[in-house]
């Protein structure tokens, strides 16, 4: 009777408990929209500037903008033309300096003087050339030369003495001592036939500047403001020329360099 009972109390219960739960599971609540957004540092919005046209030309000046979120474009430059007149100009420069130039170097601007003869034995040259200026650079007195002499000389002039005495105060001018000559070395009786008898050698003592001021060679050798640029310039011409003397070589060379192309077994001669 007693177990009876207990069965029909826990029917009853359960009875209740169903009627109780729920028809469905429970489901977690949605969170709202706004907490669903991450917050992220808010990007300032850059606007696109549409890009100039070529033919606007090139700008200046680039505008300022005290936002830092807007973009600033800045066109490219274009070369400027040079005016037609200008280009024929030049043109028409070079044409008058290729006429008059020698030695098939525009550089070297002089006349044809062809065979030249001399009273001694040996002396003379043949195809020689009248040599008015080196690389923009006149001679003081028109030289005649041989052609190998010339591109020696316009080598030398152009990379080492233009050089030595800056742009700013450039050379203009080479004071020529001598140049042609048929005589001995030295002018000594009975000597060999010097190399300014074969249009060879050139003799130079000075060099003048844009200024009006001519450095001497005997002066300058030893004037501390300038030896050291003539020592320059003398040691460069070892080289461009077979010898080479100057004011330490002996007492025949005290106010010139003496450069010519002759060609010497052991190289280059230089004092």
């Amino acid at each position: 009777m007693f177990g009876r009972v207990v069965v029909l109390v826990g029917l009853m219960l359960a009875g209740q408990a169903n009627a109780m739960a729920p028809e469905a599971s429970l489901r977690p609540n949605l969170r709202p929209a706004h907490a669903l957004r991450v917050h992220e540092p808010e990007l300032p919005q850059v606007r696109s500037v549409a890009r100039p046209s070529v033919e606007a030309g090139p700008v200046l000046a680039s505008a300022q903008t005290s936002s830092p979120g807007v973009a600033i474009a800045t066109p490219g430059l274009r070369p400027v033309a040079r005016p037609q007149a200008m280009v024929e100009q030049v043109l028409f420069k070079r044409r008058a300096l290729r006429k008059t130039s020698v030695c098939g170097d525009i550089d070297i601007q002089g006349e044809a003087v062809g065979a030249v003869t001399g009273s001694l034995p040996g002396c003379g040259a043949k195809d020689a050339v009248r040599v008015r200026s080196i690389s923009g650079v006149r001679l003081s007195t028109p030289s005649v030369m041989h052609c190998d002499l010339a591109k020696s000389l316009n080598r030398w002039v152009s990379k080492d003495v233009e050089k030595a005495f800056g742009r700013r105060n450039k050379v203009v001018s080479l004071r020529v001592a001598a140049h042609y000559a048929c005589r001995t070395r030295n002018s000594r009786p009975g000597a060999r036939i010097s190399e300014h008898g074969k249009a060879r050698a050139i003799d130079i003592s000075g060099f003048t500047l844009e200024d009006g001021q001519t450095i001497t060679v005997l002066e300058g050798w030893k004037q501390r403001r300038t030896r050291k640029k003539l020592r320059k310039i003398w040691k460069a011409a070892c080289g461009p020329f077979g010898t080479v003397l100057g004011p330490d070589a002996d007492r025949y060379h005290l106010d010139h360099f003496h450069l010519d192309v002759a060609r010497h077994r052991g190289g280059a001669y230089c004092r």
